[in-house]
């Protein structure tokens, strides 16, 4: 049964938009699994962007929003959006960014805590490149007065340079400060799911609905206590007993050990398939026309003030 044909147009990426680039993408790779795709900017059946740019304001078709950063969709430009955050309604659909991630696959694998015990492992990791991320800089500096924490990022490095791989660095420990770069409900990356598939114990802060996403009792969720303090103090008592260790090796990592609906490839590709098929743009025509304006000035703006700049990010390549 052959697919059905649409014409799609990606800007306002976070990579150049090559067509490497584009159809090595998450979405696209999903997508094509359901449609016969073409990538174009001449008249596209419907625009998927990101926050990086503003080119999707001059497009009239139904415009998708897609962001893997803590950034609330603006539904005055977005007909629909695939982001972070609750509520999922008609025009929102929740897609959390580890979906994306090549890990993802191994939060189903089953755990073998008498192994991971026999490793003997290092104590906690950390691995930190933003030097404005203060809770977990301050968990680091507290913690390290009880044990060493390895830091093999940027920000406290103490392993003698930046670590190659970070997953394969934080699978040698007993514990991984996993915080995210800001706190809001919803806003789960990457961080968490690392170091679940490594059999690290993560100490997580971010979202504080996490407990829809992952089970709680597999780490040390930071919003389960009163202060930071009282965090560090369950760190030592789970590293200094072992059955206690051994009980959060033993949890499956996600909620009764099955995938969530924001999660299920089937479910992410239903929804672009209800609003490719629906052909409903919830934007007002009138005003989209007058975002095109809108683009227009911002485009001159950043002439003057970028120097027109190339916008490989936001002008397709090839």
């Amino acid at each position: 049964m052959s697919k059905p044909q649409i014409k799609l147009m990606f800007t306002d990426f976070w990579f150049p938009l090559t067509r490497e680039n584009i159809q090595g993408s998450f979405l696209y790779g999903l997508l094509d699994k359901a449609f016969e795709i073409e990538i174009t900017d001449k008249n596209p059946d419907a625009v998927i962007y990101s926050c990086f740019g503003f080119e999707h304001l001059k497009y009239s078709c139904p415009r998708i929003y897609y962001t893997g950063e803590n950034k609330r969709p603006n539904f005055n430009h977005c007909d629909y959006a695939f982001s972070f955050d609750y509520p999922v309604n008609e025009r929102n659909f929740r897609l959390p960014v580890y979906r994306l991630y090549t890990e993802y696959p191994q939060l189903f694998e089953a755990r073998d805590p008498d192994k991971v015990i026999a490793e003997d492992r290092k104590f906690c990791s950390f691995v930190n490149s933003n030097a404005k991320a203060k809770e977990r800089i301050d968990l680091f500096d507290q913690l390290s007065k009880y044990r060493q924490v390895d830091s093999g990022g940027k920000v406290r490095n103490n392993v003698g340079g930046r670590v190659p791989d970070k997953v394969k660095f934080i699978s040698d420990y007993k514990f991984n400060i996993a915080f995210e770069n800001s706190s809001h409900p919803g806003y789960a990356t990457e961080k968490l799911m690392e170091a679940l598939v490594t059999n690290t114990i993560p100490i997580y802060w971010g979202d504080p609905k996490i407990g829809n996403d992952f089970n709680t009792k597999a780490f040390i969720n930071y919003h389960d206590f009163e202060s930071m303090d009282a965090v560090i103090e369950h760190v030592k008592k789970v590293d200094q007993d072992e059955g206690l260790y051994r009980q959060y090796l033993s949890e499956p990592l996600l909620v009764a050990n099955k995938e969530t609906d924001f999660c299920s490839e089937d479910k992410i590709i239903q929804r672009f398939k209800d609003i490719f098929t629906s052909k409903k743009s919830p934007i007002s025509a009138s005003k989209k026309n007058l975002q095109r304006w809108l683009y227009y000035l911002i485009l001159a703006k950043h002439i003057v003030k970028k120097k027109n700049r190339p916008r490989n990010r936001s002008i397709l390549q090839f």
